[in-house]
């Protein structure tokens, strides 16, 4: 079996590659390497708390609130800070605007072209799109005759970019299967996703100072200070936003679905969710929050969280010794050997709870909130399973689509959250309310922040001793999800993910991208097949923007 390296390590979101063994049609093993070193916890080693909040947001520029956010959650509760009212809810909103950003640039502009083909367009009869939409429920504010004007000028360039086709199976088997009115419909809602992803940055831009890596969020609570103005300018924007995610994204999940149900069958990955859950209620209790913290284990067993159970192995990872540690002990002791995945291969290390792999993202945290009876998610999931066929069997969603689909509902679930929150900050405002900050009484302690980023569940885990960190430890999501092999050779989440994924042209392995791309990992990836019966490798670059 051929094997490679493909390494252009990027400076925001890292490095992914993904190497298949193709048997038959189907993936029979994978090892997915995360190729970039960050090393955050060695960088913010001897500096303030302060400092660790406004550093580590560094680590990803599409979700550098969460960073801030847990950092901050840690310290507090390190140092015995309870933020005041008016600082979780602007916290919440700030971390509500990152969210929305996130999932409305995943769903249209980096996943929506492993399903749309805009190219096919251009052989829609623009009224049929508009038929096609309406009869959706989906939005029908672009003008389709102009957009598929534009389209044609545009493919006519030859300059087609991401659109230039490289993935684009116009004779069926793995490809793209949507007729022409829909691809335009989606290919206008993906050049009206741009827009929409803008303006929810545009509002953590307006709480946060400036986005990305905001200014505002600090242990204590928040620097920002609400005006009549500010709230004026914020309410519109959110309003706005809400419309169209109403209008739009849980619609195009139902319209595609029909049309890629084979995505429904592969996919489904360990079978076991961590969310710690995000968007704090006036209880500060994680399992009260309004997306709640929990773990599924095997059965989808509800159980609450115990931060004792999560260990960090280093066995197949470019780490010093072969340790399992839970983060509050954890050890950053980068020590680089070869690209072997029968040893060490991926600069991620291995997360556990309990001894097991599990999955973390927007699907684990729709299907804790699920366990827990949260009124607007089960409504809205058991509503998804009647519209695709599949009554109350929650677990087909346990697939590529599934995970792809569910997301849109947390998505309108926090878009109407974030017209509550601006409501209470409102009437805060007009009460007199004036607290957004509070200081400490002590400076030293250890204590785990548990959050969550768009991509699933994030712990950052510091000690500070006399106002100074002497060690710190991040679990990013990505990392639950991109775990490479155990001690016996078990795959982790996404590895597992892909066994079993059916490839019927080796060169064009679509379905594996669609389900790399369910993940949202938080790198830049690379896909590399090999298929010993026939001698036949591809391998390819491809960036969040799309393949190249």
């Amino acid at each position: 079996m051929t094997r490679s390296i493909i390494d252009p390590i990027t400076r925001i979101e890292g490095h992914l590659r993904v190497e298949m063994e193709v048997d038959d049609g189907v993936v029979k093993d994978a090892w997915v390497s995360g190729g970039c070193f960050r090393g955050m916890e060695l960088v913010v080693q001897n500096r303030t708390p302060d400092d660790a909040a406004n550093i580590v947001e560094r680590i990803c520029g599409v979700c550098p609130v969460s960073h801030a956010h847990a950092s901050s959650i840690a310290t507090e509760a390190a140092l015995g800070i309870k933020i005041p009212n008016n600082a979780r809810i602007i916290r919440n909103l700030i971390e509500g605007a990152q969210f929305l950003h996130s999932h409305i640039l995943w769903f249209y502009n980096l996943a929506g072209l492993d399903y749309i083909n805009p190219l096919n367009a251009l052989k829609a009869d623009p009224a049929d799109a508009q038929d096609v939409a309406t009869a959706a429920g989906t939005s029908t504010q672009t003008d389709f005759k102009a957009l598929k004007e534009r389209l044609s000028k545009f493919a006519d360039n030859k300059q087609l970019s991401i659109f230039s086709g490289n993935w684009f199976d116009s004779e069926g088997g793995e490809g793209y299967k949507l007729p022409p009115a829909l691809d335009l419909v989606c290919t206008a809602h993906y050049l009206e996703a741009l827009k929409m992803q803008a303006k929810a940055s545009d509002i953590a831009a307006l709480l946060g100072g400036k986005m990305p890596h905001v200014m505002t969020i600090l242990p204590g609570g928040t620097s920002f200070v609400p005006t009549a103005q500010k709230l004026d300018d914020l309410k519109a924007m959110v309003d706005d936003l809400y419309t169209w995610v109403e209008a739009t994204m849980v619609p195009d999940t139902l319209a595609l679905v029909p049309y890629y149900k084979d995505a429904l069958k592969f996919g489904k990955g360990c079978g076991r969710y961590i969310a710690w859950g995000v968007f704090e209620d006036q209880s500060f209790d994680m399992k009260k929050r309004y997306l709640p913290a929990g773990v599924l284990g095997d059965g989808m067993s509800l159980q609450d969280v115990d931060g004792s159970k999560i260990k960090e192995g280093t066995e197949r990872s470019w780490y010093e010794g072969d340790t399992e540690l839970n983060p509050s002990e954890g050890e950053t002791k980068p020590s680089f050997t070869d690209y072997d995945v029968n040893d060490r291969y991926t600069w991620v290390k291995r997360p556990t709870y309990d001894g097991q792999s599990m999955e973390a993202g927007s699907f684990s945290r729709v299907l804790v909130a699920y366990k827990r009876n949260v009124p607007f998610i089960v409504k809205h999931v058991n509503d998804m399973l009647d519209a695709i066929g599949a009554p109350g069997q929650l677990d087909v969603l346990q697939s590529t689509m599934g995970r792809t689909g569910v997301r849109q509902i947390e998505t309108l679930y926090i878009a109407g959250l974030m017209k509550d929150w601006v409501s209470e900050l409102i009437e805060a405002l007009q009460s007199g309310d004036s607290e957004y900050f509070r200081e400490p009484d002590k400076q030293s302690g250890q204590a785990t922040g548990y959050w969550e980023a768009p991509r699933g569940a994030l712990l950052h885990s510091e000690t500070i001793k006399d106002g100074k960190i002497s060690n710190y430890q991040i679990v990013i999501p990505s990392t639950w999800n991109l775990a490479p092999h155990d001690r016996a050779n078990n795959p982790g989440p996404m590895e597992e993910a892909l066994i079993g994924v059916p490839v019927s042209d080796i060169e064009k392995p679509i379905n594996a991208l669609r389900t790399v791309h369910s993940f949202d990992p938080c790198t830049a990836c690379a896909v590399h097949i090999t298929e010993p019966k026939t001698g036949k490798s591809f391998q390819t670059v491809t960036s969040p923007w799309g393949v190249k």
